[in-house]
């Protein structure tokens, strides 16, 4: 039994470690939930993150004038079509209060084919998080709970990264 204890030990640190090792990820030591989760897409409509639920959902706080949010785009469109990935969205929120026109230039500029425009207008979902800044990337199981989240940027094509994500697909 003090083997067994032992061994599971050395399995689960095996696991942080290698989760410690991503720059700028923090995962959470208890699962958050949240009661309404709701932005808008492109054409203004209501969207409610229940309504995604049994889908690996990573919410993207992003805007325009952002230099790393800029420079991480491209990879996290590269990430929606994954081909490790069968049940991962995606939503990239802008929360700089940029208009839909200047978004879609900034997608269109960086050649973002993969991905849509999301809005958080009011920056409601931005305060519901407590965003400390952007970007911020925020991991949300199956279940509708916030596991992990990216503060700052990254690169979604990251080999550690993809391995660590896999585990919750």
């Amino acid at each position: 039994m003090r083997l067994l204890t032992i061994f599971i030990f050395l399995i689960l640190s095996s696991f942080a470690g290698k989760a410690a090792d991503i720059k700028n990820l923090i995962i959470n030591k208890e699962l958050k939930k949240y009661d309404s989760l709701t932005f808008l897409n492109n054409k203004s409509n209501k969207i409610n993150l229940n309504d995604y639920r049994g889908n690996l959902i990573i919410l993207n706080f992003w805007a325009t004038w952002c230099a790393p949010c800029k420079e991480e785009m491209p990879s996290l469109d590269l990430l929606q079509v994954n081909e490790n990935f069968d049940n991962l969205l995606i939503f990239p929120i802008n929360v700089g209060q940029d208009s839909k026109e200047k978004s879609e230039k900034f997608f269109k500029n960086l050649e973002i084919q993969n991905l849509n425009i999301y809005f958080d207008s009011q920056i409601t979902l931005a305060k519901k998080f407590g965003l400390r800044g952007i970007p911020t990337s925020i991991f949300i199981n199956k279940n509708g709970e916030e596991f992990a989240r990216i503060v700052g940027s990254i690169d979604f094509e990251d080999k550690k990264f993809i391995d660590w994500l896999k585990k919750y697909n």
